[in-house]
């Protein structure tokens, strides 16, 4: 039996890649380190943002584990243009996921980009892996492995969020259980 983490990360200052923690977020990192002290991580990869790395910073260096970073695990692009009405269009996009919006990506191919490395991740030897990402390409891995709206998943995030895949043998056999409190 292997588990992975799928994590989201702690609050943060903005949405950019390098915005950092806020003091709220740091002290959920320590909360997340102490919630993981006994769950035996043996391999972490992270998005590359500032935000996904400092979420997982203190757990990492209590397991003195090394953090891996994937841009597989950035956060989705909706749009390159500033748009009022963007939770309208996000909300949209997850009904089409086809749909693209000047400057983003698809919720099909961020979701094509997630589950590729979550399936190369369950093909790793290590037993209990932690996954730490961004809500919007969470929402969409945890929609293509639960079969809910994307967008109703995406709308009960926390930051941050934890979500269990108990993995069997392959990619078909994986139960999916929110663990965070």
């Amino acid at each position: 039996m292997k588990t992975i983490y799928l994590i989201r990360h702690c609050k943060a200052s903005g949405q950019e890649p390098q915005a950092p923690l806020t003091e709220e977020g740091i002290k959920q990192a320590e909360e997340l380190a102490s919630f993981f002290h006994d769950k035996k991580i043996d391999y972490i990869v992270s998005s590359p943002y500032d935000r996904a790395v400092m979420t997982v910073h203190k757990l990492a260096g209590k397991l003195n584990v090394t953090i891996h970073t994937d841009e597989r695990l950035r956060e989705r692009v909706l749009t390159s243009e500033i748009i009022h009405n963007w939770m309208d269009k996000l909300a949209e996009s997850f009904e089409d996921p086809d749909m693209k919006l000047v400057g983003g990506e698809s919720a099909r191919e961020a979701m094509a980009r997630g589950i590729t490395l979550i399936e190369e991740i369950i093909m790793r030897p290590e037993k209990n892996i932690a996954v730490i990402t961004h809500g919007n390409l969470m929402a969409l891995i945890l929609a293509y492995y639960t079969n809910e709206p994307g967008y109703e998943v995406w709308r009960r995030l926390t930051n941050p969020d934890v979500y269990a895949f108990a993995v069997e043998n392959s990619a078909e056999n994986i139960m999916v259980k929110r663990i965070w409190k």
